[in-house]
């Protein structure tokens, strides 16, 4: 198996130097680069495609929210996964970074061994964000008084099935596939397929982001109980 790639941006260099310090200890992972701003973390993204930045929200000029869409909509770095980082879990950006592609986020403080599990896991294509959590993140950030950043509502595609948006309903729920199948009363084997389907139509990266989709569709809204009906 290959060294996972990890390029660091953040604008203060005791944080890169801490994160490096931290993640060069390990066997299996690589700092590929460091960047003090979005330009330079978009242009060390490209020359190096790394599979996981680690990208602080907050930095002069180019944001990190600038810089995770523009690596994330990237055709040529559809294996790079961003992890955003923030001071404190209820940042209003943390809400726009994954709407922008994040794949989940890390509080600055975080403790060595969660850093090194955080870039394995979304190395390993998974989500960081449980969808649960991602789903009180959300909650928290459209329910508030401040909704100058929210985006316009996005209509979901008539491609997908009424079992898919189903699903996408229960996935913006914070269940997993098992949980899935069993409400359902289907096989996870074809609860993982419809997931993947869902996925495929929506363009999205993960699980993390289809629970900002259903958001952003107003599928489920803030307060709204998320579990359809139980199936046939």
């Amino acid at each position: 198996m290959s060294d996972i790639r990890v390029l660091v941006a953040d604008d203060h260099a005791l944080v890169r130097a801490g994160f490096r310090s931290i993640l060069s200890g390990e066997a299996d992972i690589d700092i590929v680069g460091e960047a003090t701003d979005g330009q330079e973390a978009v242009a060390l993204a490209a020359a190096h495609a790394p599979d996981v930045v680690l990208m602080d929200i907050r930095m002069p000029g180019m944001d990190g929210l600038e810089a995770t869409r523009l690596i994330t909509t990237d055709p040529e770095l559809t294996g790079t996964k961003v992890i955003v980082l923030t001071t404190f879990d209820l940042d209003e950006y943390v809400f726009g970074a994954l709407r922008a592609g994040a794949s989940g986020f890390l509080l600055k403080g975080v403790d060595p061994t969660q850093l090194v599990d955080a870039v394995r896991t979304v190395a390993g294509g998974e989500a960081l964000l449980e969808p649960g959590a991602t789903r009180r993140l959300i909650e928290a950030y459209v329910s508030g008084e401040d909704n100058t950043h929210a985006a316009p509502a996005l209509v979901l595609p008539e491609s997908l099935t009424t079992r898919e948006v189903e699903i996408l309903t229960l996935v913006a729920g914070g269940l997993n596939n098992a949980e899935i199948a069993e409400r359902l009363v289907i096989s996870p084997l074809t609860t993982k397929s419809h997931v993947s389907r869902i996925l495929s139509k929506l363009n999205a990266r993960d699980r993390t982001q289809l629970v900002v989709l259903a958001y952003e569709s107003g599928l489920v809204t803030p307060g709204q109980a998320t579990e359809p009906p139980l199936g046939p």
